[in-house]
């Protein structure tokens, strides 16, 4: 019989001599040995079956359990009794006894993990049943050693249960935690089928406590995250350590084998791959743009030079340091490389680079966005996915800089023939500035312009910052206007400041979409002047770019440029005099409307922008569904907001409303109703199963687009419809996008300007704005003005106030 392979998560096998492991037989086997392998055969069927009704009446077991844990009971006695027949001295040994009995647990477990995907198990019994045989893994081994019966065979055994234990286990997480986590427990057996094809693989491994603890950490935590004590993310976490410490061991057997058995011919055809591999690999690493459209072949083929000086380097000094400048190159490019990273995210989704000073907080809250638009379970597993891939990156890179700067060494006269030969191409390629991509030369620096960059935008944002503070913390002329003078040409009036999601510049100029959009605009437009309405429409710059709303709103509200979600933070811990602060002060009532958000997730609403009334996905009586990010639709927001705030006899209301069914992911959408029939929302419930689902669109680019330009003609409509249905000669509706849709909406490289409107009844509106020049209709032109969103706080008290003092606006 082939003696089967040792599981490396299995607990510490005896792999040595056999007088290193005695046993008290000191001849053949007796009688009395040969009747107890028979009795431990006899014992296991009924046993398995005694213990799955055992479950079975506490637990509740179905026909796909029985069958599974019956087949892995009898399966696990036939290969104990089979192994100790067959051995040099048959006999069941104590420790075997509690081996068996691990065996038999394990059935448990295998038939409740079978039975768990037609109906729910019980947990508590699944766990029981696992942390038992866990417990036991511990007893046999001491056992064995007490009763001087330890032995090889024993030892593989025992980690035969312990392997197939960890499979079940990690079967049973990985339906919550995602398939990723059956690595865990496939990798025993592909290590097994890898030596049946690779021989030297199939050697014994020599004991090694580590490999103990580590199988001792896989049965824990994969019971532990299959219990659901711990909260999905922190589970997430747990079992990716535990992956990664299981990826290590595995590892440092491998090396070992290949070290120890591994032939000539075996050795070179790995260690010239490996080399090329471990080349390509900090090659790529050090020449890789920093954006992701620049992601062409054209962009690696460049020699960096940083590379070249790694090598020269490890040419001239001793092993030891070698070594340890190559580990240190090796961390400092890994966290360069985590740098390029974070800036091709945010030059894919805010369209700048990363700033090491105030971008951190906008991680938190792209992570939000992100939860909120595909679900948290799923977004905390793509977390979990992504730190685990970059502790990986960070491994492989430092692992590969070893390895390029030892291969270097080992044949220094070709290493050093071929560093003076590129030395010599770069040389040349500087000097006459080739390029085959353009902002990328041949003679490349890459590694080292990241790390001055990184340098010189810590130092600029350092200086920056200290301007923003002194900006937010200075007198505000603004603030001191007296209430006689302040927004005197809009009194009487509803002043609508409405924020319509990711309408920016592409909506209306330029895509497949814009022409939908602009012919749903003039059709809106010409609604609305047939109403009576007149509208204006120029373009804004946004301080966003991609779904960091805030930051829109809080420029447009205090007048500074808010482009981070650092300087967010700071702003509304100040005394920022702002609109919704001026509108108060002379008179109004003040109202923010955003559903996407709650009383306790934004105490600044009433801490820093002093609205007198915040309403939020909780307070407007919505009975409706959702609609991925959006928790309810457009038009419910605008009826519940009317019904709430506009009752005939109302004081003036000043209201933020930010509109969000044209937030990302665009699906799935919903359709207009007759304004009479929006009601409490329930007439929304058919809609979600109509249409595309969030994880369908954004699987597609070409999806993404066309339920864009969808949902932007949804708002528009519903904020242009309200307008005639409401029929408010008072009204003032300003309504402007807050910032550019990222990729695939946007095209890398596009601006940032959003549209806005004013759309009022009053002529006297526009006479006051006249100098802005603006132009007529809800689409601007190319040549319509164009302001920073910083300035439009102090233009419009300017416009509607007798006496504004003016003040500059802070980028």
């Amino acid at each position: 019989m082939r003696a089967i392979r040792p599981a490396n998560e299995s607990a510490e096998r005896a792999d040595g001599p056999a007088d290193e492991y005695p046993v008290r037989a000191d001849g053949p086997a007796d009688h009395g040995a040969l009747r107890a392998i028979r009795l431990a055969t006899i014992l296991g069927l009924p046993a398995t079956a005694a213990l799955l009704g055992v479950v079975s009446a506490t637990a509740g077991l179905g026909v796909a359990g029985w069958i599974a844990g019956l087949a892995t009971g009898t399966a696990a006695t036939a290969l104990i009794a089979t192994a100790r027949m067959r051995s040099d001295q048959p006999a069941m040994h104590p420790a075997d006894w509690v081996t068996l009995t691990r065996a038999l647990l394990t059935a448990g477990v295998a038939g409740l993990v079978a039975d768990s995907f037609g109906r729910p198990v019980s947990v508590m019994a699944l766990v029981t049943l696992a942390a038992v045989a866990l417990v036991l893994d511990a007893v046999d081994g001491q056992v064995a050693r007490r009763t001087g019966t330890a032995t090889p065979l024993g030892g593989r055994l025992d980690g035969e249960v312990d392997a197939f234990l960890i499979l079940l286990l990690s079967i049973a997480v990985s339906r919550y935690y995602g398939s990723w986590v059956l690595i865990i427990g496939a990798a025993r057996y592909a290590l097994l089928l890898a030596g049946w094809l690779i021989p030297w693989l199939a050697a014994p491994l020599p004991p090694r406590y580590w490999r103990k603890v580590v199988a001792a950490v896989q049965g824990i935590v994969l019971t532990v995250a299959v219990s659901g004590v711990l909260s999905l993310f922190t589970g997430l976490i747990v079992v990716a350590a535990a992956l990664l410490l299981l990826a290590e061991s595995f590892g440092r057997d491998v090396i070992w084998l290949y070290r120890a058995g591994a032939g000539p011919r075996t050795r070179k055809a790995v260690q010239v791959p490996l080399a090329v591999l471990a080349i390509a690999f900090v090659w790529v690493d050090l020449v890789a743009p920093d954006r992701a459209w620049l992601f062409t072949p054209a962009a690696f083929a460049r020699i960096p030079l940083e590379g070249l000086v790694l090598v020269a380097v490890a040419l001239v000094l001793p092993p030891r340091p070698r070594r340890v400048v190559a580990a240190v190159a090796g961390i400092l490019l890994s966290l360069l490389t985590f740098a390029n990273i974070l800036n091709i995210a945010f030059f894919e989704y805010v369209d700048r680079s990363f700033n090491p000073v105030y971008d951190w907080g906008s991680i938190g809250s792209a992570l939000g966005v992100v939860r909120d638009e595909i679900g948290a379970k799923r977004a905390d597993i793509a977390l979990v996915l992504l730190l685990l891939a970059l502790a990986l990156l960070v491994g492989a890179i430092t692992a590969a800089t070893i390895h390029v700067t030892t291969v270097a060494a080992r044949h220094r006269r070709a290493a050093a023939s071929g560093v003076a030969g590129l030395t010599a191409v770069w040389a040349v390629c500087a000097g006459l500035s080739l390029q085959f991509v353009s902002g990328t030369p041949v003679a490349s620096t890459s590694t080292v312009g990241l790390a001055d960059a990184q340098v010189r935008a810590t130092q600029a944002a350092l200086s920056d910052q200290r301007i923003f503070e002194r900006a937010i913390h200075s007198p505000d002329p603004d603030a001191r206007i007296p209430v006689s003078d302040l927004l005197t040409g809009l009194r009487g009036k509803d002043v609508i400041i409405a924020f319509v999601e990711s309408y920016g510049q592409v909506s209306i100029e330029g895509s497949s979409f814009s022409p939908g959009i602009d012919a749903a605009l003039r059709q809106d437009n010409a609604s609305l002047a047939r109403a009576g309405w007149s509208t204006q429409s120029a373009w804004i710059n946004a301080p966003g770019y991609g779904g960091i709303s805030q930051e829109a709103h809080s420029t447009l509200q205090s007048g500074l440029w808010v482009n981070s979600r650092q300087r967010y933070s700071e702003l509304v811990d100040s005394n920022r005099f702002t609109l919704s602060d001026a509108f108060d002060k002379a008179g109004w009532r003040t109202v923010s409307d955003s559903p996407a958000t709650d009383d306790e997730s934004w105490p600044s609403g009433t801490q820093f922008y002093h609205f007198d009334q915040l309403y939020d996905r909780s307070n407007v009586g919505y009975q409706g569904p959702t609609f991925s990010y959006a928790p309810m639709p457009d038009q419910y927001i605008l009826s519940s907001f009317q019904r709430l705030e506009l009752a005939p006899g109302h004081k003036p209301v000043m209201a933020e409303i930010d509109t969000v069914s044209s937030h990302s992911p665009w699906a799935p959408l919903p359709t207009m109703v007759p304004w009479s029939k929006v009601g409490n929302g329930s007439i929304f419930d058919p809609m979600p199963a109509r249409g595309e689902t969030a994880v369908s669109v954004l699987d597609n680019a070409s999806k993404q687009r066309k339920a864009y330009g969808t949902s932007i003609r949804y708002s528009l409509k519903v904020l242009t419809s309200w307008v005639t249905e409401l029929n408010d000669p008072n009204l003032v509706l300003i309504l402007l996008g807050d910032e550019q849709p990222d990729t695939p909406i946007t095209s890398p490289g596009s601006s940032h300007d959003v549209p806005i409107s004013i759309i009022a009844r009053d002529p006297s509106v526009f006479r006051q704005i006249a100098s802005w020049h603006w132009q007529d209709g809800l689409l601007p032109g190319r040549h319509a003005p164009v302001e920073p969103m910083s300035a439009f706080r102090n233009q419009f008290l300017g416009a509607f106030s007798t006496a504004t003092p003016r003040t500059a606006t802070t980028h």
